[in-house]
């Protein structure tokens, strides 16, 4: 699948977060220095965008804003109940100063699918 140009490197400031829409659905940027995360927006315990809460560039990790769930924006690994679920995770390029998002990966029972 093809990456899509979403945003421009300087539209994200180092340890900040912007959500952005990739083939119609939600998903969270994350930088940390030059690098970006992708992970799908929305909280796999309630629905609530993930951009919408704390982001700990240290941890490389997001905190839910409704129940305090925290993902790993590398991975989209749960880090704290009560999410059990991974987020899917994207894949990420910088091009030219253009943040590209790729393909999507579902990561289910800690296994990419």
């Amino acid at each position: 699948m093809e990456a899509v140009n979403v945003a421009r490197l300087d539209d994200i400031p180092d340890g900040g977060m912007k959500q952005v829409i990739v083939r119609g659905e939600p998903v969270g940027l994350y930088r940390v220095a030059d690098d970006v995360y992708a992970i799908h927006d929305v909280c796999t315990h309630e629905e609530a965008y993930l951009t919408e809460g704390d982001f700990d560039p240290d941890e490389c990790e997001v905190e839910c804003p409704l129940h305090g769930s925290r993902f790993n924006v590398q991975s989209g690994d749960v880090r704290i109940l009560p999410a059990t679920r991974p987020v899917a995770t994207y894949e990420v390029r910088i091009a030219d100063g253009n943040v590209l998002v790729g393909e999507r990966s579902d990561l289910t029972q800690g296994k990419r699918s």
